[in-house]
């Protein structure tokens, strides 16, 4: 987009067109918010107020600023789409998805195990095959658990970066 003065010289910036103030050359918003996307501004300013971005901004590195700004654009979408999980809920249907997804992997797995076995005549009775389908057989890890919920509202006033659990190889980790 250039230097701070170049995009503001010709037309204000999609923070400063929506707030309705002149475009200064320092404006913290210019570098980050085009006039070609008001929208994008205007999502972030609904959920987190004009001053909070610009001290979020601020308080960023400025070689990261750029995706502080588009995370921000991001979280205030998502958000805006679910006003009580925001990026939680996507997550939380994400993770639903996936453990969907292990399971249906599961039953396809158990399905081939099924065939090499009649194929190779190693199951000589209906019930072992009962048994296989059925899903009693299980050929794979268990799903991992699901995430606590919170309960009520102010529950979510505690979430941070401290006690965000990661998933990975069907492990849960803190971030500490």
């Amino acid at each position: 987009m250039g230097s701070h003065g170049t995009l503001n010289t010709i037309t204000p910036c999609a923070a400063c067109k929506l707030l309705r103030r002149r475009c200064a050359e320092e404006c913290p918003f210019s570098p980050y918010f085009s006039p070609h996307e008001p929208q994008k501004f205007a999502s972030v300013h609904k959920v987190f107020g004009a001053s909070n971005v610009s001290k979020m901004l601020m308080e960023v590195p400025e070689n990261q600023r750029a995706d502080a700004a588009s995370s921000l654009v991001y979280e205030a979408n998502v958000r805006l789409r679910d006003p009580v999980y925001g990026c939680m809920g996507a997550i939380s249907a994400l993770q639903q998805q996936v453990q969907s997804l292990q399971a249906e992997i599961n039953a396809v797995r158990a399905e081939i195990m099924k065939h090499k076995c009649r194929e190779a005549n190693l199951i000589p009775s209906s019930s072992h095959l009962a048994l296989l389908s059925s899903g009693a057989v299980s050929i794979a890890a268990p799903p991992p658990m699901p995430l606590p919920q919170p309960t009520t509202a102010a529950d979510y006033n505690t979430i941070s970066d401290e006690n965000v659990t990661y998933t990975l190889d069907n492990k849960y980790y803190l971030d500490n």
